[in-house]
Formats: structure tokens, C-alpha cells, sequence
């Protein structure tokens, strides 16, 4: 049964921190794809992850005495966030082809953006208010700035860039879906299913789309996908649920302005990526724009007079 009024909490300096943490794995995670790409295919490389990831997920909730029972309902719930979560990935894997890591974790950063927008709308008592709005405008102009890049940009790497924008929506959607129901799963449920669902198409896409599935596996390559699969997807993943089963939407994802900067960062570090002026510029403006959105005033003043403001 969907809530009416999700939990919305304030964090706490401990959950903020947390949050920090789980959002550097997160921004790291584009570069261990990026590496993972070099000897596997894209949907090779989702569907291995995913098949590890549900792996490790069953082994971690079995081992723990979580119950893998639904209710009556739920199979509809989960079918929904389970097309979603195999669009979204199909998508940010080939966009990620068509791009560089750094570019694309970027780009993926204005999912807050769509967060705040479709919360307004859909999860009670996350309404957008005049700073928001500000925050919003300033968010996007950093990502034109990244649109604007012309240093070591193709063809190529535009299409790339607007198929990870399109994830971006994607991904807001299945946030603010599955933050209206988390209440009545275990939140490991909202990560398994919707992986075991996926990995049968992420396969099928392999042997469609990918060019080569397997061009060699080193131990970089191999490395990159455990991480992608055991750090990012089977303990980030569902360690995110759970924070979004107790803290507001809107607040808990203005954090994922710390995936940009470890993206950025250790895509040129350890991709030796080109950062140029107007990505720089773009990093800034994106993180002023999620920091205007969590500066609270005493009296904020909300937009829409539909519920409360923040």
C-alpha cells in the first residue's frame, strides 16, 4: 500500500556524512565502468554486475535472516521500478561508452534537480521554494557549460552526453516512485528484485548490441567490475534505500553533488581525462546550486502554496 506521508527526517551530521560517503562511491563508480568498458561490452558489463551484485545481495540477506517475502501488491510495484532500473542502466552504460567518465558523472548531477522538481508534485511535504528555484538555475547553467565544452568533445560524445541526461529524468523518477512506497519493503527488496529482473535483458542486449562481449579481462578490468558490483551496487545500493526509508528525497539527493567532484577527479586521474576550463566552471556552478538548496532560512517562502515549505 503506497503512504501518504513518507518519512521526511532531517539528517544528522552522522547521516550526512554517510551520505557523503555512499555518494564518493557512487561518483567513483563511473570510472570503474569506464574501465570495465575497455575489455567487456556495455550490456555485457551490466548484466555481469547485476548477476554478482543479486549474488552477493542473496548470500548478505539469507546469511542475515531477511525475509524475501512480498505481500500482495508489491510484484506490480516492483515490475514498475524493475523497467525503470533496466532502462535507466541500459541507457547510462552506453551513454557512458559515448562519453568520458568525468563529462557523464557530470552531467548525471542534475538529478537533484529533477528530484526537487517531481518531489514538488508527487511526495508530500517536499515542496520547491524561491531558493530552490535559484538553486535549480544555477544547477542547469552549469550543466550548458558542460554542453558548451568544445575541448576533446566528438559527435559522439554529445549523443553521449544527452543519453546520460535522459538517465538523469529517468533515474528522478524511479527515486520519487520508489520513495512513496519504500515504507512497506525491506529495502534490500527494492534493490534485488528490480536486478534479477534486468540481468535476463542486460544479457539479451549483449548479444543484440555489443560489438564484442568479451575483448580480454585483466585484472584492472576485473577489479573495476567486482566494484561496480559488491561496493556499488550490492552495499551502496541498498544501504541508500535504507537512508531514503527515513530521510526526505529532496535533502538526502542534494548530496549527490559529491558524485561530480570524485568523478571528475578520478576520472582524470586515473583515466588521465581531459578537465577543461568549462567543466571546472560547471563543477562549481552545479555544487553552488545544491548548496543554495540546502541553505535554510529561518522563514523560507514557498512558491506553490500547497502544503508546507521547507
Amino acid at each position: 500500500m503506497i503512504k501518504n506521508t513518507p518519512n521526511n527526517n532531517e539528517l544528522s551530521l552522522l547521516a550526512c556524512s554517510y551520505s557523503v560517503f555512499l555518494c564518493i562511491i557512487f561518483g567513483a563508480n563511473a570510472v570503474a565502468i569506464k574501465i570495465s568498458l575497455f575489455g567487456l561490452g556495455a550490456f555485457t558489463t551490466a548484466g555481469l554486475r547485476f548477476t554478482i551484485a543479486s549474488i552477493a545481495i542473496c548470500l548478505w540477506a539469507k546469511a542475515s535472516g531477511l525475509s524475501f517475502k512480498i505481500r500482495d501488491g508489491q510484484l506490480y510495484q516492483l515490475f514498475v521500478i524493475g523497467m525503470i532500473f533496466t532502462v535507466q542502466l541500459s541507457l547510462f552504460y552506453l551513454g557512458l561508452s559515448k562519453t568520458n567518465a568525468s563529462r557523464g558523472t557530470l552531467i548525471v548531477n542534475i538529478l537533484p534537480f529533477f528530484v526537487l522538481f517531481l518531489a514538488h508534485f508527487f511526495l508530500p511535504g517536499d515542496r520547491i521554494t524561491i531558493r530552490k528555484i535559484i538553486g535549480m538555475v544555477i544547477g542547469f547553467t552549469g550543466v550548458a557549460f558542460v554542453f558548451l565544452d568544445k575541448e576533446s568533445v566528438t559527435a559522439g560524445f554529445r549523443s553521449g552526453d544527452l543519453i546520460i541526461l535522459a538517465v538523469a529524468f529517468l533515474w528522478a523518477c524511479n527515486i520519487v516512485y520508489v520513495k512513496r512506497i519504500i515504507d512497506s519493503f525491506e529495502a534490500f527488496h527494492i534493490v534485488l528484485y528490480p536486478m534479477i529482473f534486468s540481468v535476463p535483458f542486460f544479457f539479451i542486449g549483449a548479444f543484440l548490441w555489443d560489438t564484442s562481449i568479451i575483448t580480454y579481462v585483466d585484472l584492472k578490468i576485473l577489479g573495476s567490475l567486482l566494484y561496480q558490483s559488491l561496493v556499488t551496487a550490492a552495499f551502496a545500493f541498498v544501504a541508500w534505500n535504507k537512508m531514503l526509508q527515513k530521510y526526505g528525497a529532496t535533502a538526502l539527493h542534494s548530496f549527490v553533488f559529491i558524485m561530480p567532484i570524485a568523478g571528475v577527479m578520478l576520472g582524470g586521474i586515473v583515466l588521465n581525462e581531459p578537465i577543461s576550463f568549462n567543466i571546472i566552471i560547471a563543477l562549481l556552478l552545479v555544487v553552488s546550486g545544491i548548496v543554495v538548496i540546502n541553505f535554510k532560512p529561518k522563514k523560507p517562502t514557498t512558491i506553490f502554496p500547497l502544503g508546507r515549505g521547507i
